[in-house]
Parts: C-alpha cells; structure tokens; sequence
C-alpha cells in the first residue's frame, strides 16, 4: 500500500471539516470552536490598541479586563451576577411549572389542544418586552416584575414544543400499548410522556438559553441590582469597558448553564442516543 503524502494527510483534517454532513471529532470541534475566538479577540485587539476605534465607542481587551477587575473587587458585580442568576431560574422554573403539564395534555388529547393551541401560539409572538409597561403597573419595580417577564417570555414557548414533542410520539408504540391492556391514563404515564422525555430536556435546555435574553430586558428599567442594571449605568458613564464585560459574562453563565442542562440530560437520557 503506497503511503499517503505528507501535505495531503495533514489536510483531511481540514477536507473532512468541510464535507456536508461528515462528523467531526469532539478534539477537532473543541479545537475550532476555540480557534474562532483566538482569532475574534485578536481582530478585537488590533482594531482597538491599533487606533481604527476610539476607546469611547469600543474598549480594548486590556481595559475590559481591567475594568473587570474593578467591578469584581470594589463595585460589588458578584452581587449583581447572583441576583440576575435568581432572576432566571425563578422565572423559569416557574414557566415550566405551569408549561410542562399544559403542553403534556395539549400533546396527548386533541381536544385540549383545539382548545389552547391558539390563544398559545397568538401568546408566543407576542415580545415579553411588550409587557414591561403593564407589569410595572400591576407589580411595581421589584422582583416580581422581573420574574414575570421571564416567565411570560418562557412559558408560552416551553407549552407548544411540549406539546409538538408529545405529540410526535410513534403510534406502533401507542397501538402496542393498547394491545397489552393499557388504559388512557397508562398511555400518557408508560408511553406518550416517557417517550418525549428526551425532547422535553432537549426543550427546556433550549428555552433556558432564550431566558437570559428576558432578563436583562427586565434589568433594563426599574432596576437597581443585576447584571443588566450594571450595563445601563455603564452607558450612561461612556464605560464600554464594562459593558463589554457584562455582555461577556451573561455569555459565560449562559454557555456554563446549557453545558450542565446537556450533561444532565446525556446521563438522565443516555438510551436516546444509543443507535
């Protein structure tokens, strides 16, 4: 067997990265994935210590961190990052209390469905941002507001991707079901709901994502803590610095956040990804 030339191996890494729908090893994404922020911070760096964007519009990376360093040890960030960590997960916690069960009765009878669909879908639309006006007139400026605007941006989306997921589930497994003497309500327990569980995981990690854009919406107006408070009063002091640095950090928890929800889900669901 002739041996394959040495320009010609080193480049099927590359040739194989570019071929529609060839996988990827977890080494090589790891390693894209890490290059293309090498080369965004480096681009960052150059357009900024370089002189082809004043520092009012658009700190440099030496500056953001040190103004990172400032709001972590003397302005009390840690602080703002746990109230906007709270934010989140009460809202969303709270979406998917009332989301998950209405999405498992519209995908299991269609008679709920034909009932909820459309009012659920009209809701889904509609901007959670939109409300802002309304829940600061019912709940004030305090918690509240801000939980409910998270929980008004997840709920309505968590319900019809339950309900597209459960209602998606094989009929031969259904029919086999009631073959074997099971009842309406053993079809929804031992059949419909562990069936859609992976994608109801699948849904709730995603959703989650979407959250974190809710809440910093929410910290926008009448806040006085959190992460998105932090940004507004940096804009007012012309701190891109620390902007930059919330923005990234919202990123962080988020990309940590969805990390853990896949991890979970692959041990909790490891047989939906056995061929």
């Amino acid at each position: 067997m002739r041996p394959v030339p040495q320009h010609l191996s080193a480049a099927a890494p590359l040739r194989r990265a570019l071929t529609p729908l060839a996988p990827v090893s977890a080494r090589s994404r790891w390693l894209l994935g890490l290059a293309f922020f090498v080369v965004f911070v480096a681009l960052w760096t150059w357009f900024t210590l370089g002189g082809w964007v004043s520092p009012t519009f658009l700190a440099s990376p030496p500056t953001m961190l040190r103004q990172a360093w400032l709001l972590l040890t003397e302005y009390g960030f840690v602080k703002d990052i746990g109230m906007t960590v709270w934010r989140v997960l009460a809202g969303f916690v709270l979406a998917a209390a009332v989301a998950l069960p209405l999405g498992i009765a519209m995908g299991a009878y269609k008679g709920i469905e034909a009932f909820f669909e459309p009012f659920v879908s009209f809701c889904r639309y509609l901007p959670a941002s939109a409300f802002i006006p309304l829940l600061i007139l019912w709940a004030g400026i305090g918690e509240a507001q801000k939980i409910l605007v998270i929980f008004i941006g997840s709920v309505f989306q968590i319900t019809l991707m339950v309900a597209v997921t459960v209602g998606s589930a094989r009929r031969d497994l259904v029919e086999a079901a009631y073959t074997l003497g099971a009842g309406h309500r053993g079809i929804v327990t031992r059949v419909l709901i562990p069936g859609a569980a992976p994608g109801i995981a699948e849904t709730l990690r995603l959703v989650l994502g979407w959250a974190w854009t809710y809440v910093i919406v929410a910290e926008l107006i009448g806040s006085s803590s959190g992460i998105g408070h932090m940004i507004t009063d940096s804009q007012a002091l012309l701190n891109t610095g620390q902007i930059i640095f919330g923005i990234i950090t919202i990123g962080l928890i988020g990309l940590l956040s969805d990390l853990a929800f896949k991890a979970l889900n692959q041990r909790l669901f490891a047989w939906s990804l056995l061929p």
